[in-house]
Protein backbone atom coordinates (compact mmCIF):
# COMPACT_ATOMS: atom_id res chain seq x y z
CA UNK A 1 0.00 0.00 0.00
CA UNK A 2 1.09 3.57 -0.63
CA UNK A 3 2.02 5.64 2.34
CA UNK A 4 1.54 9.35 2.23
CA UNK A 5 4.30 11.05 4.12
CA UNK A 6 6.46 14.17 3.82
CA UNK A 7 8.30 12.93 0.72
CA UNK A 8 5.07 13.23 -1.25
CA UNK A 9 4.94 16.95 -0.51
CA UNK A 10 8.60 17.27 -1.39
CA UNK A 11 7.91 15.46 -4.70
CA UNK A 12 4.92 17.75 -5.37
CA UNK A 13 7.05 20.83 -4.63
CA UNK A 14 9.87 19.36 -6.74
CA UNK A 15 7.38 18.71 -9.59
CA UNK A 16 5.96 22.24 -9.37
CA UNK A 17 9.50 23.70 -9.26
CA UNK A 18 10.47 21.58 -12.27
CA UNK A 19 7.42 22.76 -14.20
CA UNK A 20 8.19 26.37 -13.24
CA UNK A 21 11.88 25.99 -14.19
CA UNK A 22 11.05 24.31 -17.50
CA UNK A 23 8.47 26.99 -18.16
CA UNK A 24 10.97 29.80 -17.47
CA UNK A 25 13.98 28.21 -19.18
CA UNK A 26 12.45 26.24 -22.02
CA UNK A 27 8.74 26.79 -22.73
CA UNK A 28 8.53 30.61 -22.47
CA UNK A 29 11.52 31.30 -24.78
CA UNK A 30 10.22 28.76 -27.29
CA UNK A 31 6.69 30.19 -27.07
CA UNK A 32 8.11 33.74 -27.41
CA UNK A 33 10.08 32.68 -30.48
CA UNK A 34 6.98 31.01 -31.93
CA UNK A 35 4.91 34.16 -31.21
CA UNK A 36 7.56 36.39 -32.78
CA UNK A 37 7.74 34.12 -35.81
CA UNK A 38 3.94 34.10 -36.04
CA UNK A 39 3.84 37.91 -35.81
CA UNK A 40 6.59 38.17 -38.43
CA UNK A 41 4.73 35.78 -40.75
CA UNK A 42 1.47 37.67 -40.24
CA UNK A 43 3.29 40.94 -40.97
CA UNK A 44 4.80 39.45 -44.11
CA UNK A 45 1.39 38.10 -45.19
CA UNK A 46 -0.13 41.55 -44.64
CA UNK A 47 2.72 43.09 -46.64
CA UNK A 48 2.16 40.57 -49.42
CA UNK A 49 -1.57 41.31 -49.45
CA UNK A 50 -0.86 45.05 -49.47
CA UNK A 51 1.60 44.65 -52.36
CA UNK A 52 -0.90 42.48 -54.25
CA UNK A 53 -3.64 45.09 -53.69
CA UNK A 54 -1.30 47.84 -54.80
CA UNK A 55 -0.27 45.82 -57.87
CA UNK A 56 -3.95 45.22 -58.78
CA UNK A 57 -4.70 48.94 -58.33
CA UNK A 58 -1.71 49.91 -60.49
CA UNK A 59 -2.74 47.34 -63.09
CA UNK A 60 -6.29 48.69 -63.11
CA UNK A 61 -4.96 52.24 -63.34
CA UNK A 62 -2.65 51.26 -66.18
CA UNK A 63 -5.46 49.45 -68.00
CA UNK A 64 -7.79 52.41 -67.62
CA UNK A 65 -5.01 54.80 -68.72
CA UNK A 66 -4.37 52.68 -71.81
CA UNK A 67 -8.09 52.54 -72.55
CA UNK A 68 -8.35 56.32 -72.12
CA UNK A 69 -5.32 56.91 -74.33
CA UNK A 70 -6.82 54.64 -77.02
CA UNK A 71 -10.12 56.49 -76.83
CA UNK A 72 -8.37 59.86 -77.08
CA UNK A 73 -6.27 58.55 -79.98
CA UNK A 74 -9.39 57.33 -81.79
CA UNK A 75 -11.12 60.68 -81.23
CA UNK A 76 -8.06 62.53 -82.49
CA UNK A 77 -7.83 60.19 -85.48
CA UNK A 78 -11.50 60.73 -86.29
CA UNK A 79 -11.05 64.49 -85.96
CA UNK A 80 -8.03 64.40 -88.27
CA UNK A 81 -9.92 62.23 -90.76
CA UNK A 82 -12.87 64.62 -90.68
CA UNK A 83 -10.54 67.59 -91.15
CA UNK A 84 -8.77 65.81 -94.02
CA UNK A 85 -12.12 64.97 -95.63
CA UNK A 86 -13.21 68.59 -95.35
CA UNK A 87 -9.92 69.80 -96.89
CA UNK A 88 -10.21 67.18 -99.62
CA UNK A 89 -13.76 68.32 -100.37
CA UNK A 90 -12.61 71.96 -100.44
CA UNK A 91 -9.70 71.16 -102.78
CA UNK A 92 -11.94 69.11 -105.07
CA UNK A 93 -14.49 71.93 -105.12
CA UNK A 94 -11.77 74.45 -106.04
CA UNK A 95 -10.47 72.16 -108.78
CA UNK A 96 -14.00 71.61 -110.10
CA UNK A 97 -14.67 75.37 -110.04
CA UNK A 98 -11.41 76.05 -111.85
CA UNK A 99 -12.21 73.33 -114.39
CA UNK A 100 -15.69 74.80 -114.94
CA UNK A 101 -14.19 78.26 -115.43
CA UNK A 102 -11.58 76.92 -117.87
CA UNK A 103 -14.29 74.95 -119.69
CA UNK A 104 -16.48 78.09 -119.97
CA UNK A 105 -13.48 80.09 -121.22
CA UNK A 106 -12.64 77.35 -123.71
CA UNK A 107 -16.26 77.17 -124.94
CA UNK A 108 -16.34 80.95 -125.34
CA UNK A 109 -13.04 80.86 -127.26
CA UNK A 110 -14.33 78.04 -129.47
CA UNK A 111 -17.54 79.97 -130.07
CA UNK A 112 -15.55 83.13 -130.97
CA UNK A 113 -13.22 81.16 -133.23
CA UNK A 114 -16.21 79.42 -134.89
CA UNK A 115 -17.88 82.79 -135.39
CA UNK A 116 -14.68 84.25 -136.86
CA UNK A 117 -14.32 81.26 -139.20
CA UNK A 118 -18.00 81.50 -140.14
CA UNK A 119 -17.63 85.22 -140.93
CA UNK A 120 -14.46 84.55 -142.94
CA UNK A 121 -16.19 81.76 -144.84
CA UNK A 122 -19.24 83.93 -145.45
CA UNK A 123 -16.98 86.59 -146.97
CA UNK A 124 -15.36 84.06 -149.28
CA UNK A 125 -18.51 82.02 -150.02
CA UNK A 126 -19.08 83.99 -153.18
CA UNK A 127 -15.57 83.27 -154.46
CA UNK A 128 -15.93 79.58 -153.66
CA UNK A 129 -19.36 79.44 -155.33
CA UNK A 130 -17.94 81.09 -158.44
CA UNK A 131 -14.95 78.73 -158.48
CA UNK A 132 -17.24 75.71 -158.12
CA UNK A 133 -19.56 76.94 -160.82
CA UNK A 134 -16.58 77.50 -163.17
CA UNK A 135 -15.34 73.99 -162.55
CA UNK A 136 -18.76 72.50 -163.08
CA UNK A 137 -19.45 74.50 -166.23
CA UNK A 138 -15.90 74.30 -167.40
CA UNK A 139 -15.73 77.97 -168.34
CA UNK A 140 -15.28 81.30 -166.65
CA UNK A 141 -18.34 83.02 -165.27
CA UNK A 142 -18.53 86.70 -165.63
Amino acid sequence: MIKIDGSLFIQIINFIFLIWALNVVLYKPVRNMILKRKEKIEGLEESIEAFEREAREKENLLTSSIREARNEGMKEKEALLAEAAAKEKEIIERINQKAREELMALREKIARDAQAVREALEKEVGKYAEAIAEKILGRAIE
